[in-house]
């Protein structure tokens, strides 16, 4: 996980030796391709039966990479910490929150589901360290980072697959897909609204594919914009294609609406070319859409359209006033993370208000904290980035975060694993870029003596 002063000097583009690429076999980005793996193609709802939410595959490789981050900062050799890197204070001060609400939790009266929650909480947040430091620190080069962001974008389009399937047949495919032993923890029946089937891929609802879909976008985007192989394009396309389309197939407004956030971030930065074609292709697409699956795209924007006046809207709404009575009992670190259930309490579909319960104030300004500093280390990244390419893939983690900013706000996405672990990635790839970016610019403005 070693940043060697070689690799800082070099081009960020720079291939490296045959010595180097010898040295990387093992490197983090092969790990984190592997926990890719579990996360995108394993189904989120199997789990180690005792540990619950915090037991499923992708949640336990997490914890193994904290701990094989801790463990390499012991060696001067092999320590991962050794340039400026903003996400390891970010990461701190989330996790110091998680544990003051922790201990706050328990000092009050709490049930044994409560303290088995919270116990399996901590777990999690773990896990969620360990995807951010790695990333930030382990992605050595520009070329890994690349590395990254494209397997990043094959492994969403995993899911995409599953929920294309799911949504034309009402197969549930993915009770095939899960690991001997393994138990399952949720419900497999498609969701249904207005006449369709909501697909769910591989995650673990409708809202969180669409979200995730919605996050990965741009990123997916990026790749097929700048593909230097011509026999790659048209795949990435393909892949852009597959992830747009499914958006909509989620009868999500949260995945549609974060669909108009990451392009609300991307067309300003955009070639007025480039904006030309991005409004024909849409409207391209819409047209097919409305001609391949009838009612679909009315479907969508209806429900948009009825915000705020809806029953689902009301709901939600009405979960205010509830809110504010038990964030007042407990202001500023709340009841403990984790332990606010909602077989016991009642659900709420707004993350920002389930942190001011579980964590309390201190622990919202942790989320916010979270979810800012990833726009900003991305945007810093653009900003001192000197080639186009770069600029651009910085804009586009920038509008990862920003579909996260505004995601989170639309369900409680720490509940759910897929949307969760891959935002903590997103924010490790933000820092990564920020640290390369900024290496290459001390590099360059060192005086020649």
């Amino acid at each position: 996980m070693t940043t060697t002063s070689e690799e800082v000097r070099a081009s960020p583009r720079r291939p490296l030796s045959r010595r180097s690429r010898a040295r990387m076999n093992a490197d983090p980005v092969t790990i984190l391709s592997f926990f890719l793996v579990i996360l995108f193609v394993m189904p989120a709802r199997y789990v180690v039966g005792p540990l619950g939410g915090a037991g499923s595959p992708a949640s336990m490789v997490a914890v193994l990479l904290l701990v094989w981050y801790l463990l390499s900062t012991l060696s001067p050799r092999w320590t991962p910490i050794r340039d400026r890197q903003p996400v390891r204070a970010v990461i701190v001060f989330f996790c110091l929150t998680v544990l003051a609400s922790y201990v706050a939790g328990m000092t009050r009266p709490v049930s044994s589901d409560e303290l088995n929650a919270a116990d399996l909480g901590l777990v999690l947040v773990a896990g969620w360290a360990g995807i951010a430091l790695v990333t930030a620190d382990g992605v050595s080069t520009m070329d890994r980072l690349e590395t990254l962001r494209q397997r990043i974008v094959l492994g969403a389009t995993f899911p995409a697959i599953v929920a294309m399937f799911q949504f034309f047949t009402g197969m549930e495919l993915t009770q095939y897909l899960a690991l001997p032993g393994l138990q399952e923890n949720g419900s497999s029946v498609l969701f249904e609204r207005e006449g369709f089937f909501r697909p769910a891929g591989t995650a673990t609802h409708p809202i969180e594919l669409g979200v995730v879909l919605a996050a990965v976008l741009p990123l997916a985007l990026h790749g097929a914009i700048y593909c230097r192989v011509p026999q790659q394009r048209r795949w990435r396309w393909v892949s852009v294609a597959l992830i747009g389309s499914v958006l909509p197939m989620s009868v999500s407004r949260s995945a549609i609406l974060g669909l108009f956030v990451a392009m609300v971030v991307l067309l300003p930065t955009w070639r007025p070319e480039w904006r030309l074609r991005a409004v024909l292709i849409f409207g391209f697409a819409s047209i097919i859409m409305r001609l391949l699956i009838p009612g679909l795209i009315g479907t969508v924007m209806n429900l948009i359209s009825v915000i705020g006046s809806d029953e689902n809207s009301t709901t939600r709404t009405g979960d205010y006033d509830a809110v504010v009575q038990a964030v007042s009992q407990r202001p500023l670190f709340g009841q403990g993370f984790a332990t606010y259930l909602p077989r016991v309490y009642r659900v709420i579909d707004n993350q920002y208000l389930m942190s001011a319960l579980e964590t309390g104030l201190v622990g919202l300004v942790g989320l916010l904290v979270f979810l800012a500093s990833g726009w900003l280390l991305a945007r810093g990244a653009r900003r001192v980035a000197t080639d186009e390419e770069t600029r651009h893939l910085a804009q586009c983690f920038a509008a990862s975060m920003a579909v996260a900013v505004f995601g989170f706000g639309t369900f409680d996405a720490f509940s759910f694993p897929m949307i969760t672990n891959l935002m903590f990635l997103i924010l490790g790839c933000c820092g990564a870029l920020w640290r390369l970016q900024t290496q290459v610019s001390r590099v360059t403005a060192e005086p020649v003596i």
